[in-house]
């Protein structure tokens, strides 16, 4: 179907995702997303071009143009705790080292932002150039919070994350991960009670959410945002393109590279950064067992077995 006449189809990833997190919710939220998206693409006067195929797991992107036909994306996503805040996160940054935010309705889950490349994103660039360039990108990133702000703190969101493992032993016992649990819920809370900075984060920051720009080579997209320290954010970037890790010649040493070269090239703390990392991990892994994702689980978990 064309998307240019009015009709399209939602992109298979997005089904799969939403259903996926939302079930039967999920199939009611995208039962009725073309006809909100027509009613969004009216009241913003907005003529749309294509939708982006695959897209997000959890939201439409659409291409499309506004009034005076300078181009834009417009986001329709399904309204979560970790995305509920992204609108406010990229007003506090204003376009900088983030996608430019033009409009936004949270309440609807809809975004109106300035079009980046989006088949250009920095996982293209080899590796060690990508990896330059996003912690060039994340150190502009890493500001002060508004004052009186209501961001979702680390504290909590891990908080939340140690309560739900408490509730699942039998993920861990799976895949045998039980005594790398211990140690990342245990590094977890050490990290916690130290924890000395409050900067506002990305909070999903890897090369997969940045993307080539006009106005700056890269721009960073879809944040979860946080307020909390540096070492959190940077260890979901020190994961990324774990495939490529666990494949070489001595990953574990792999590993542990990747992690002293970034904690050098921004200033964090190497124990800090492992610590985050292991934890982030472990988490992610366990979160991938629960959803039915059994090989991503265990890339997960043999990455973090590897620090």
């Amino acid at each position: 179907m064309s998307s240019a006449a009015g009709q399209w189809k939602v992109p298979d990833r997005l089904r799969e995702g939403v259903t996926a997190r939302q079930g039967k919710a999920g199939e009611q939220w995208l039962a009725g997303l073309p006809e909100r998206l027509a009613g969004q693409l009216t009241h913003w006067q907005l003529t749309l071009d294509r939708i982006a195929d695959p897209g997000g797991r959890l939201s439409l992107v659409a291409y499309v143009r506004r009034a005076d036909d300078s181009p834009a994306v417009l986001k329709a996503g399904l309204v979560a705790p970790e995305t509920a805040q992204e609108h406010a996160a990229l007003a506090h940054w204003a376009g900088r080292g983030a996608v430019l935010l033009l409009d936004a309705d949270p309440a609807a889950g809809f975004l109106l932002l300035e079009r980046l490349h989006g088949d250009i994103p920095l996982r293209s660039l080899a590796e060690a150039k990508a990896m330059l360039e996003a912690t060039s990108l994340l150190r502009r990133l890493w500001t002060a919070p508004p004052t009186g702000h209501r961001f979702t703190t680390v504290a909590d969101r891990v908080g939340g994350q140690l309560a739900w493992l408490a509730t699942r032993p039998e993920l861990a016992a799976a895949v045998d991960a039980g005594r790398l649990l211990e140690e990342a819920v245990a590094v977890a809370g050490g990290l916690l009670d130290s924890a000395d900075e409050e900067l506002l984060l990305h909070g999903d920051f890897h090369h997969g959410n940045v993307m080539a720009a006009d106005r700056a080579p890269w721009l960073a997209i879809d944040p979860q945002p946080l307020v909390g320290e540096r070492a959190y954010d940077l260890a979901w970037l020190a994961q990324d393109r774990k495939e490529t890790l666990t494949a070489a010649p001595g990953p574990q040493g792999a590993a542990r590279r990747r992690l002293h070269q970034l904690s050098e090239s921004v200033e964090v703390d190497l124990d800090r950064l492992r610590g985050w990392t292991l934890f982030r991990t472990v988490a992610a892994g366990l979160g991938a067992l629960a959803a039915g994702e059994r090989t991503n689980a265990e890339l997960y978990l043999e990455f973090a077995g590897g620090l």
